[in-house]
C-alpha cells in the first residue's frame, strides 16, 4: 500500500503483525531504499527509525496502521543516521517510548544522544512485548559497527537482519523468496570501482557471530535496503554463512 505518493513510501505486511515501511531513493545512483519494520503487539516495536528527514514519511505510514503515540520501543542495530536518525522526533510523539539498544551502542552513543534514556540489552536477553517473545543478540562489526546488534521475533521467526543481506535498486518487491546472496554480494563489491572499501568490516572471528544468527531458525529476513525474505531456515542459515564465506575470502584491500 503506497502511503505517500509523492515519495513513493509504501507499507506491507511481511509477516503477522510485522509492517515493511519502505521509502525508495531512485536518486542514488542504481536505486537504494530505506525499510524500518514495525511490530504491532500490546507493546509496539519499532525497527530502525529512518532518517530525521524521512520521519514525517515513517510516521505517515505507521498511522496507516496503529497511532504513532502508542509505540513502546524504537530499536535499531546500530548507531548510523538511517537506523537512527529520526529517534528524537518518535520521542516526541510517542511519550511512553525508549530506544532499545545493545550495551556499547547506549554507552558509547545512544546513552547522550537521546532524549530519554535507552533500554540496554545484553546478548541474549529475551523480553516480552505482549504476545510475542523478542531476543537481541550482539553482533559486534555484523557487517560493521562496534555497536551492532539484532532483533529476532520468536514467535513469527522473523531475524530483523539490518545491514547484512543489503540490495541495491529502489523498485525491491517487499517480500521475496529467491536467493539473496548474490544481490547482497553484488552491492558489497559494488562500490570498489568507485574506489571505497565494501560494507563490512572483515572480522577475523567472524564466524562464531554468523553461526549464532544462522543458528536462530528464522524463517523471515527483515532487511533494512531491498527486499524482506522468507523461507525455510535451512535456507536462511545457508545465505547467511555463504555471505560470511564470501565477505571472509575477500582480502580488504580489494
Amino acid at each position: 500500500m503506497i502511503t505517500n505518493t509523492q515519495s513513493g513510501t509504501n507499507i506491507a505486511e511481511i509477516a503477522p503483525g510485522i509492517y515493511r515501511i519502505n521509502t525508495p531513493v531512485p536518486e542514488i545512483p542504481g536505486g537504494f531504499s530505506f525499510n524500518q519494520y514495525l511490530v504491532v503487539d500490546d507493546e509496539p516495536l519499532l525497527f530502525h527509525t529512518g532518517l530525521r528527514r524521512t520521519f514525517p514519511l515513517v510516521q505517515e505510514a505507521i498511522g496507516r496502521v496503529m497511532p504513532v503515540e502508542k509505540l513502546r520501543y524504537l530499536a535499531f542495530s546500530h548507531f548510523e543516521s538511517d537506523e537512527c536518525g529520526a529517534l528524537n522526533q518518535f520521542l516526541a510523539v510517542a511519550p511512553n517510548a525508549v530506544p532499545m539498544c545493545s550495551r556499547v551502542a547506549a554507552m558509547v552513543s545512544v546513552g547522550d544522544f537521546a532524549d530519554r534514556p535507552p533500554r540496554a540489552m545484553n546478548d541474549g536477553e529475551r523480553l516480552s512485548i505482549g504476545k510475542r517473545e523478542i531476543l537481541w543478540i550482539d553482533a559486534p562489526h555484523i557487517p560493521h559497527g562496534w555497536e551492532t546488534g539484532y532483533l529476532f521475533d520468536t514467535t513469527t521467526r522473523t531475524l530483523f537482519a539490518g545491514d547484512i543481506f543489503t540490495q541495491g535498486g529502489s523498485q525491491n518487491a517487499p517480500l521475496v523468496e529467491s536467493d539473496l546472496v548474490e544481490p547482497s554480494d553484488a552491492f558489497r563489491m559494488g562500490f570498489a570501482p568507485i574506489g571505497l572499501p565494501d560494507s563490512w568490516a572483515h572480522l577475523s572471528d567472524s564466524e562464531p557471530i554468523i553461526e549464532k544468527l544462522a543458528s536462530l531458525g528464522a524463517t523471515t529476513l527483515a532487511n533494512m535496503h531491498g527486499s524482506s525474505w522468507r523461507g525455510s531456515s535451512e535456507t536462511a542459515a545457508s545465505m547467511l554463512r555463504e555471505l560470511g564465506r564470501r565477505v571472509a575470502a575477500v582480502p580488504v584491500a580489494q
